[in-house]
């Protein structure tokens, strides 16, 4: 049984803590925030508000990074250098410089180390993704994404609207549909980016264009509470697919529609995240390289500098 430590007890750690309860042949056993508060309702853990001390007192297998994006980098490699290896959430830093040094650092202390960049274990847009590979629609014609919330005032310290320690909306929100994007289909031959940004706002609109298709995409903090949403349009020769609301629908041009997927999603937390068992799938696959010894090589070195080149563009 594998023994995985929890560092980071904010909002995305709900999706991962109900990912990990999931797993088989790996179990929580400590958690460390510098918030005492966030732990108290997790059982049978053991707490620690110091990463140093957690370390010394626990023989961790993983850990799990969900700390603010500034301290990913940081973190990954104390506990690489530790010896154990290392799921951090998105993105793996502000700084492209850093991914070298994480992965060559994975390499010298012989452990795994992977970004969860979770839209590469969304079962909705692995579904474009093979259906873009397969062409069992055609070609794809042209596609749009969306990813938009209300300013997160719930983050701790104000982080994630200090764009030195956040990156703001471009890494924390925009950089999941941008990271499926070279995921699925490679990076793209031009990006043509508007922004609006104020001190308690930011918006962006992104094209990025492919050799014979383009994606529409857009991202936000607005002002106004409006409630978290994610959805994409994807135009094939043959069909259009339409995820939202939770619900992938498929549009054939002969006028068949269907729900690939039907069934229950999984849980994901307290920040307003829709369900999906993708954390708990991403989970499970970095749990199966580190019991084999295989890279977990579906979130590599590569893509991660493309995206964050791009990010860099905005």
């Amino acid at each position: 049984m594998l023994q995985v430590g929890i560092l980071g007890v904010g909002g995305i750690s709900g999706a991962h803590i109900s990912g990990w309860k999931t797993v088989r042949d790996a179990k929580i056993v400590a958690m460390c925030d510098i918030r005492p508060e966030k732990m108290e309702k997790h059982q049978n853990v053991n707490k620690y508000t110091d990463f140093q001390e957690m370390i010394k007192n626990e023989q961790l297998d993983i850990i799990d990074i969900c700390l603010p994006t500034y301290l990913h980098a940081e973190y990954s490699i104390k506990a690489m250098e530790e010896g154990i290896n290392v799921l951090c959430e998105k993105p793996v830093s502000l700084n492209e410089s850093d991914i070298e040094k994480l992965f060559s650092c994975a390499k010298e202390n012989n452990v795994k180390f992977m970004i969860a960049q979770v839209l590469r274990f969304w079962r909705e847009y692995e579904y474009v993704k093979q259906v873009f590979e397969d062409k069992c629609y055609g070609k794809l014609l042209s596609g749009n994404m969306s990813r938009l919330s209300s300013y997160p005032k719930w983050s701790w310290d104000n982080w994630m609207f200090d764009e030195k320690r956040s990156g703001l909306v471009p890494f924390d929100l925009h950089i999941h549909d941008l990271d499926f994007l070279v995921y699925a289909f490679g990076a793209p031959k031009k990006q043509t980016v508007n922004r609006s940004k104020l001190p308690d706002q930011d918006y962006l609109s992104a094209v990025y264009q492919y050799d014979s298709f383009f994606v529409n995409t857009e991202a936000s903090w607005y002002g106004a509470p409006i409630p978290f949403a994610m959805k994409f349009r994807f135009q094939f020769e043959k069909a259009v697919l339409i995820f939202e609301n939770n619900t992938l629908k498929v549009y054939e041009n002969e006028g068949k529609i269907f729900e690939p997927f039907n069934e229950q999603a999984g849980e994901n937390g307290d920040i307003g995240l829709p369900k999906s068992s993708a954390y708990a799938e991403e989970i499970k696959y970095f749990v199966n390289a580190v019991l084999n010894n295989a890279e977990p090589d579906k979130v590599t070195k590569e893509s991660l500098t493309t995206v964050l080149k791009l990010l860099k563009n905005i």
